[in-house]
């Protein structure tokens, strides 16, 4: 059964927030996808998450590295992995980039922003998060988590 919310944030404060309290119902092997628009909240949320998730260091884009890797302190969760697809052309891209062993794993916590991109490698299981611009810094966030 797919449970689905949908907020309405105000400001960047308000996106940050919004995945911070959504870190706190992530486990080890949790998969995030983030879709939406460049400049949409995907980045914004994913520091939420990760200041959920009590990583205290800066977390900025991996757009150009693509995945940045975070240790956790958390029980049963090895590593916080923030994936940035916006510059993958197609699929050899992805296959070559170790991706699936690192979703695979089980113990780690993974957001991935472009996630689209993943085509047939995105698991079934994971939390689908569409970022919408409404107006300046208000933005539509709907989260829909596949079980």
């Amino acid at each position: 059964m797919n449970k689905e919310e949908v907020y309405i944030t105000k400001s960047f404060e308000e996106t940050k927030l919004l995945g911070e309290k959504c870190a706190k119902n992530l486990k080890a092997g949790g998969i995030i996808a983030l879709y939406g628009e460049l400049g949409g909240g995907k980045t914004t949320f994913v520091q939420g998450i990760a200041l959920g998730l009590g990583i205290e260091r800066r977390i900025i884009s991996p757009t150009f590295i693509i995945v940045r890797t975070y240790e956790l302190n958390i029980e049963n969760a090895k590593n916080f992995y923030h994936i940035d697809l916006y510059r993958t052309q197609n699929q050899d891209d992805i296959k070559g980039l170790g991706l699936e062993e690192i979703i695979s794993d089980g113990k780690n916590i993974v957001a991935i922003e472009w996630a689209e991109k993943m085509g047939e490698f995105l698991p079934e299981k994971r939390t689908d998060i569409f970022f919408k611009y409404i107006e300046g810094d208000k933005r539509e966030i709907k989260i829909i988590k596949h079980e």
